[in-house]
C-alpha cells in the first residue's frame, strides 16, 4: 500500500500538510485493523473549496473514461454546487487506487479532520471488497452518461451506497484513537 499526501493550489498550509501526513499514517493503521477489506494505494489531496470539484471530477472522468466535453462541463458545474457542503470525497482511480480529496476549509481543528479522514478511509477499504470497485465505476459511468444502468441496477447501487455510508458513519468513533478530542 502506497500513501501520498499532498496539496492542490493551497499555499501557506505547510503545517497543515505535516499534520495531515501524521494523522493519515495513524488513521490508516487504525482503520486497517478495524474494518474488513484491504487498504488500496491512497492519494490524499488537501485543497480549498473552490478546487475540490475540479480535482475530484478530473479523477472521475479518467476512471469512467468520459471524453465528452459537454458531459464533463455539466459534471463540473454540479460538483461545484455541492463543494460548499462537502468535507471530503473518496474517488476510485483508474490504476486501482483511491483518491481522497479533503476540503481544508471545512476542518477548523485536528478532531474534525480526523473524523473526516477515518470516514473516507473506511470508504477506501470498501473499494477493495469484491465487486464494489466495479459497481462504483459502473455507477460513475451511469452518472456521467457513458454507459447506462438498468433501473434495477441503479436502485441496487443506491441501496448499497447507503449501506456503505452507514458503515462509514458507524466507524467514525475510531477517530478518537487518533485525536482524543474527536471522541467527544
Amino acid at each position: 500500500m502506497k500513501l501520498d499526501v499532498s496539496t492542490h493550489k493551497l499555499f501557506g498550509y505547510r503545517s497543515t500538510l505535516r499534520t495531515a501526513k501524521r494523522l493519515t499514517e495513524e488513521a490508516v493503521r487504525v482503520v486497517e485493523r478495524s474494518v474488513t477489506g484491504r487498504m488500496p494505494d491512497l492519494r490524499v489531496v488537501l485543497t480549498a473549496e473552490r478546487n475540490l470539484a475540479e480535482v475530484s471530477t478530473a479523477a472521475e472522468w479518467e476512471t469512467a473514461g468520459c471524453t465528452d466535453k459537454r458531459t464533463q462541463a455539466r459534471a463540473l458545474r454540479s460538483a461545484k454546487k455541492l463543494a460548499r457542503e462537502t468535507a471530503a470525497r473518496a474517488v476510485p482511480l483508474a490504476d486501482g487506487g483511491v483518491l481522497i480529496v479533503v476540503n481544508v476549509d471545512q476542518h477548523p481543528n485536528e478532531a474534525t479532520f480526523a473524523i473526516t479522514l477515518v470516514h473516507e478511509l473506511v470508504h477506501a477499504m470498501q473499494h477493495s471488497r469484491k465487486g464494489v470497485r466495479d459497481r462504483l465505476i459502473a455507477g460513475l459511468r451511469h452518472d456521467l452518461g457513458v454507459e447506462r444502468l438498468s433501473r434495477r441496477q441503479s436502485r441496487e447501487h443506491d441501496r448499497l451506497l447507503e449501506a456503505e455510508e452507514k458503515e462509514a458513519y458507524g466507524a467514525e468513533h475510531l477517530a478518537g484513537r487518533l485525536v482524543p478530542a474527536a471522541a467527544a
